[in-house]
């Protein structure tokens, strides 16, 4: 009896079961590497109706992404949609995993007297010049021709890979709007990059975008940030050369460049990529947050559409391409103020809604809902009409212009 209870407890935590998953793998055959590349790809699901008004993603280009995607996958997810977030964008990530991390995430050789090198690294580095070429002219491309992409591109590396993001933004400037480098081995090299850096200058090719540089405490057991500085100990050459970086741009930023470094006393090497990712995204993206509070929706001299407008004007000029507010979400609110009986409001984000998206046949068909819940038969039956026209399979509006039509 109890081999029974054993195998029946077996069997039913071995029943297969739908799985959860969080986006798919693409396979790359790379020319520029000499090898087939996967690539991990998360799109925003979104809601059912917003198919028809074809939502465009800026697009997050993530290094180690074997390591990090699902972390940044979630909080993009939770910051830009779960719970009515909208802190920053829905966005697409690209995770690109490793083959051969050393050879691919170091812009130049390692140096045989680097700290925290070894002779067997040092002989596989020195291919980052190349993989940046397989990001440019291999891996964007295939992207922004098989998904919904914007024109906004964010660049994340941590350690090694935080060396390529300072790279990328030194002598590939134009590739990425906002750069997030996290910890990033600034020694390596004989800290060749450093030095580079610092002998360059911000100017007009930096104007509008951003860096984020998150700092780990990777300090000597005991030792304050006031004394890593003026250390020649070799254990604090990985902080003292980020600190370096971070003094450069404090002091050469300027009218081009948003830049905010920021030190983590209580993250260590691995556990500060997740915080400064958050924080990343909650410094470049300040401006996108929709501030909406109750009266905004119950006082009918509010002037919500207008605040709506206004913002994503705002957030158009801060993007540098046309936002838009989602087709289901303007929907939602117009909905909202139908079922409440606000019948100017409704009918002003209908409306919108049919402006925005004018090939949305969703937009015309909601339109007519209000204009029929208004009692204005002649122009539900148009906007019915044009929703048809649209989408000739649109069944619930050819159900409903019929009903209007044998009235």
């Amino acid at each position: 009896m109890a081999i029974l209870v054993l195998l029946m407890g077996l069997n039913l935590y071995a029943q297969p079961e739908e799985k959860i998953t969080i986006g798919h793998i693409d396979k790359i055959d790379s020319k520029v590497l000499g090898e087939e590349r996967e690539v991990w790809v998360y799109v925003p699901e979104g809601p059912s109706n917003d198919v028809f008004s074809k939502p465009r993603y800026p697009v997050v280009y993530l290094l180690d992404g074997d390591g990090h995607f699902f972390s940044v996958v979630g909080m993009i997810r939770q910051l830009s949609s779960i719970n009515g977030n909208t802190i920053c964008p829905k966005m697409i990530v690209v995770g690109i995993p490793n083959t051969n991390r050393i050879r691919d995430l170091t812009p130049i050789k390692g140096k045989s007297d680097d700290p925290y090198g070894n002779p067997a690294m040092t002989a596989a580095s020195g291919g980052g010049k190349n993989f940046m070429a397989f990001i440019e002219q291999e891996l964007m491309p295939h992207i922004e021709s098989s998904y919904p992409t914007a024109p906004y591109r964010m660049f994340i590396g941590h350690s090694l890979g935080g060396l390529m993001v300072v790279n990328a933004f030194l002598y590939n400037t134009k590739l990425f709007n906002s750069y997030v480098a996290i910890d990033p081995s600034m020694w390596w090299g004989g800290r060749q990059l450093l030095n580079e850096m610092k002998e360059s200058k911000i100017d007009k090719k930096f104007d509008g975008k951003s860096f984020y540089l998150g700092i780990a405490n990777t300090m000597p057991p005991g030792m304050q940030i006031e004394q890593v500085r003026p250390s020649k100990n070799s254990k604090t050459e990985h902080i003292r050369s980020i600190l370096e970086l971070d003094d450069y741009f404090k002091e050469n930023a300027g009218k081009y460049l948003r830049y905010k470094g920021k030190y983590y006393n209580e993250d260590s090497h691995g556990s500060v990529p997740l915080i400064s990712e958050y924080d990343a995204l909650r410094f470049f993206f300040s401006f996108y947050r929709l501030n909406l509070y109750p009266p905004d929706y119950i006082d009918p001299n509010s002037q919500i559409l207008q605040k709506i407008v206004t913002h994503y004007e705002s957030v158009s000029n801060e993007f540098g391409y046309e936002v838009k507010p989602e087709e289901g979400y303007i929907n939602g609110l117009a909905r909202q103020f139908l079922n409440t009986k606000q019948m100017k409001k409704a009918e002003q984000f209908f409306q919108l809604n049919v402006n925005n998206y004018p090939k949305s046949y969703h937009a015309y068909d909601s339109l007519g809902d209000y204009y029929e819940e208004a009692g204005n038969k002649e122009q539900a039956v148009e906007s019915y009409k044009t929703a048809l026209k649209l989408n000739k399979n649109a069944t619930t509006s050819k159900e409903k212009l019929e009903k209007l039509q044998n009235k």
